[in-house]
């Protein structure tokens, strides 16, 4: 396995590879591995014949300075981690290697960007999806693999990929859960004992709005799981919506296609998104 920290030596390095027209995969992620990335990476290892993973801190989506100060960065874990699953290269490049000069970046990703998410950490997916443009082109993938359970984050990236007209193929890969319902998530690793308890009422309210998606009307789903949230202790939430999954709008029908349950809520310290697909 490779591993590479400058954006020079990466497109050195892959190449060869390009000129040969095999096909290159990159799954980016922010370190704090766990059993989600590696399926990416062996989904990414299915479609590919050179997987990428990038780990890099990203400043520029953080709204609040104290959640990038406190990010779980295990590198030694994390490397440890893609050797045994096998991955060809890691890129771990320095964020003066990717912000050389200070820059302004401001696309229009559409209304969504604003909505749920974009509405509690203002900024969010224009430092998201200014990364994601330079690992695209630090690597030139044919195709690139991302989170399903960061269900906002796909979008506001495949808006982008359309704004520049990009290359990519964008692949969304399912939530990989824990035995007991909660997302695996980097951010697990802040939650107590209780907290961790407590957390699994987000899958629960989830779980619960597509087990009966065609039994209840739409406010009956949505003031139940609202209510199985509010009545578990240390959970604030922050929404529980259903949404159309193109523009992240509440749905009036459940004939709408592409309904999506989203959660956000903070548990103790932490805050953990959560989404489940009802189509």
């Amino acid at each position: 396995m490779e591993i590479i920290h400058t954006i020079k030596a990466l497109k050195t390095f892959l190449q060869t590879f390009q000129n040969e027209k095999k096909k290159v995969a990159l799954v980016p992620t922010m370190g704090a591995l766990h059993k989600g990335h590696l399926s990416l990476i062996k989904m990414a290892q299915q479609q590919a014949d050179v997987v990428v993973c990038s780990i890099f801190v990203n400043p520029t989506q953080f709204t609040d300075p104290k959640d990038l100060e406190k990010y779980p960065r295990p590198l030694v874990h994390d490397i440890k981690l893609l050797k045994k699953v096998g991955c060809n290269v890691v890129f771990m490049p320095s964020v003066k290697e990717m912000y050389p000069a200070p820059e302004n970046w401001q696309i229009n990703l559409g209304p969504a960007e604003f909505l749920l998410e974009g509405e509690f950490r203002k900024g969010h997916y224009q430092g998201v999806t200014q990364i994601v443009k330079k690992l695209f082109d630090a690597v030139n993938p044919d195709v690139a693999f991302f989170g399903q359970k960061d269900f906002q984050q796909v979008l506001m990236i495949k808006n982008m990929i359309n704004h520049f007209n990009l290359p990519v193929k964008l692949v969304s890969c399912a939530i990989i859960r824990e035995e007991d319902g909660l997302a695996m998530s980097s951010r697990n690793i802040h939650l107590s004992t209780s907290d961790r308890k407590n957390a699994l009422i987000l899958s629960k309210s989830l779980a619960f709005a597509k087990d009966n998606f065609k039994q209840l009307s739409l406010t009956e789903l949505l003031s139940q799981a609202v209510t199985m949230i509010k009545n578990t202790p240390g959970v604030v939430l922050d929404y529980f919506t259903i949404v159309n999954g193109d523009t992240l709008l509440p749905i009036a029908d459940k004939n709408e296609k592409n309904p999506v349950a989203l959660v956000a809520a903070k548990v103790g310290e932490t805050r953990l998104i959560d989404n489940e697909l009802l189509g």
